[in-house]
């Protein structure tokens, strides 16, 4: 709801009856100066207070940073919270109706808080009593202080199936736990489950501090991913969620600076090791819905701090495109190759960490030394490879200074033209933004979802592959080239289809069979299934790429005009860059 829907004189109404002296008191010492409160500003470091809050006139204003504003301001700077939660927030304290925020969706926004502030009671419960001791002892073995676990609302999901189901039931918020992914409606008899069941809990919280969804950490023997999230809901939604901010916030409006890690408990030992700036990322890519929030707790500057290994490589290059299209500032700081965040801050401390992120350096540095190590030294071949590599972050670039200065850095990298590199890579770029393998539709014009099952039976790779996401749906996320985008057999697509929408499986004669048969050769360790889905979307892959150098092979036999051969010829080399990071990762999985 927009800011003008509430009328003028409600705001007015609300702005003359909260006490903002009290409103900041809660954050800032303030002292009395004439009729005006001093105080040291919370929205930047000083050592003199230039704070100041004029009670009179109802509002805030600092000489040294130039923030100022009302309460509502103050709230919305102060927390993060948007301009209709801070209304709301006042209006509440001051028991002043705002009728014009009563509306269903906000009345569900406040169930779903509800009954996720009732989970989270009942985890933490949980994790403190008596049957809380097998997740105490892996929290213990991690590193993770009594202290902090506390600060971070760290919670106990027990193996049982009814337990939280039982307590929300009793509350009359068994509907509202059904919308927010907590619970499920059984598939036979009557009732609900629990969604989360055997796993150590970390609330995701926004950053006023209250949850709005859950991360479950397997403890145990348990089956399931290792990780498994809380669904999306219109209270929880990854792409707008950093794990952590609600308690890194101030310092990193202290230091202007945050420090983005991939793990939840990465973030949890670095907050205990005294790195309180470090937020974490509920999805696998930043989103423009992370820079907002970030941007939000006046963080100038962003650091990634990720593994020494080719998987902290690849995040660099996933992650390089939005932060780069987005003009924020950006360091790299890689970890020794083999270490993770939080073993790294349990043996060398907070100094440790602080030294590392010392030697962070900017990101577009970091990238090109990555793709292209030997520089202006490197081979043909290798610079070509590593074109291939970038065209995924120069697809993501606005047209602009943010572009041409890219293409300038990457120039004197590589030792080409930067005239020359923009246009080899923004014609590609144009030519299909959707996944690199779109360069590879040379090999057939079909419409892929009007592809007729093969006589001869079903694929067994590309069985296997959808097999393994039967087994376990969240899988699906770690098909990080698009393999099950390009299945050939329309009635896989179909089955991989009706998981995703309704958690069923819609398949029958040859394609059952052919699952069948495939989910009996799978394994029953999760790690091992995850390599051997990995495995099988690689070899699809591969399988593709061959197929589409294979016929640009053929086509370079015949006469065509000089336009097609270069489009080709840019073809070859993306497919090449992409057939080299595939077997990357194939060898990752063995």
């Amino acid at each position: 709801m927009a800011p003008r829907q509430i009328p003028p004189q409600t705001l007015e109404e609300l702005r003359r009856r909260v006490d903002l002296v009290g409103l900041v008191s809660r954050h800032v010492t303030l002292k009395p100066s004439g009729r005006e409160f001093r105080g040291l500003c919370p929205f930047h470091e000083e050592r003199t207070p230039s704070f100041y809050v004029v009670p009179e006139k109802g509002f805030f204003f600092c000489h040294g940073c130039r923030a100022r504003g009302d309460a509502i301001g103050f709230l919305q700077r102060m927390r993060g919270d948007s301009f209709v939660e801070a209304v709301r927030e006042l209006a509440r304290e001051v028991g002043l109706s705002v009728s014009q925020l009563d509306t269903p969706g906000l009345d569900e926004a406040q169930r779903l808080r509800d009954v996720t502030a009732a989970a989270q009671e009942h985890f933490q419960a949980r994790l403190w009593g008596e049957e809380g001791a097998a997740a105490r002892a892996y929290l213990e073995e991690r590193g993770v202080l009594e202290a902090t676990a506390r600060a971070f609302g760290l919670g106990w999901a027990p193996e049982e199936w009814g337990r939280l189901a039982a307590r929300l039931e009793r509350l009359g918020l068994r509907e509202a736990g059904l919308a927010a992914g907590l619970l499920r409606l059984r598939k036979s008899g009557s009732g609900c489950y629990d969604f989360f069941r055997g796993r150590v809990m970390v609330p995701l919280r926004g950053p006023d501090g209250r949850p709005v969804g859950f991360g479950g950490r397997l403890v145990g023997g348990g089956e399931g991913p290792k990780y498994l999230n809380s669904p999306e809901s219109p209270l929880f939604r990854k792409a707008d969620t950093l794990f952590g901010m609600d308690l890194a916030r101030e310092e990193v409006r202290r230091a202007g600076r945050a420090v983005v890690v991939e793990g939840y408990f990465d973030c949890v030992l670095l907050h205990q090791v005294g790195v309180r700036n470090t937020v974490a990322l509920c999805s696998t890519q930043l989103t423009p819905g992370h820079l907002r929030v970030l941007a939000r707790a006046e963080a100038r500057e962003l650091v990634l701090l990720l593994d020494g290994d080719a998987a902290g490589l690849a995040a660099v290059e996933r992650q390089a495109g939005p932060l780069l299209a987005a003009g924020v500032a950006s360091h790299v700081a890689l970890l020794p190759r083999g270490e993770d965040p939080d073993t790294f801050a349990r043996r060398e401390g907070g100094e440790g960490v602080r030294r590392l992120l010392s030697e962070a350096r900017p990101l577009t540095l970091h990238l090109f030394a990555s793709v292209l190590p030997e520089g202006r030294e490197a081979s043909f071949e290798a610079k070509m490879l590593a074109l291939g590599r970038l065209r995924g972050v120069v697809a993501q670039l606005p047209v602009g200074l943010t572009r041409s200065a890219f293409f300038e850095a990457l120039s004197t990298h590589m030792g080409l033209s930067s005239v020359e590199l923009e246009a080899a890579l923004t014609e590609s770029a144009t030519q299909g933004r959707s996944t690199p393998l779109a360069t590879a539709s040379v090999e057939s014009h079909a419409d892929p979802e009007t592809v007729e099952p093969p006589e001869r039976g079903v694929d067994a790779l590309e069985a296997r592959a959808v097999a393994c996401v039967l087994r376990n749906p969240s899988l699906r996320a770690q098909d990080l080239f698009g393999a099950l985008e390009h299945l050939s057999e329309a009635g896989l697509k179909v089955a991989l289809g009706s998981i995703v929408s309704s958690g069923g499986v819609a398949a029958s004669g040859v394609v059952a069979r052919a699952l069948a048969g495939a989910a009996r050769t799978l394994p029953s360790d999760e790690e091992a299934l995850e390599r051997a889905f990995r495995a099988a979307c690689g070899e699809l892959t591969l399988r593709r790429v061959d197929a589409a150098l294979a016929r640009i092979a053929e086509l370079a036999q015949q006469p065509q005009p000089s336009g097609a051969v270069l489009a080709q010829l840019s073809q070859r080399t993306e497919l090449l860059a992409l057939r080299h990071r595939v077997l990357q990762a194939l060898e990752r999985t063995e």
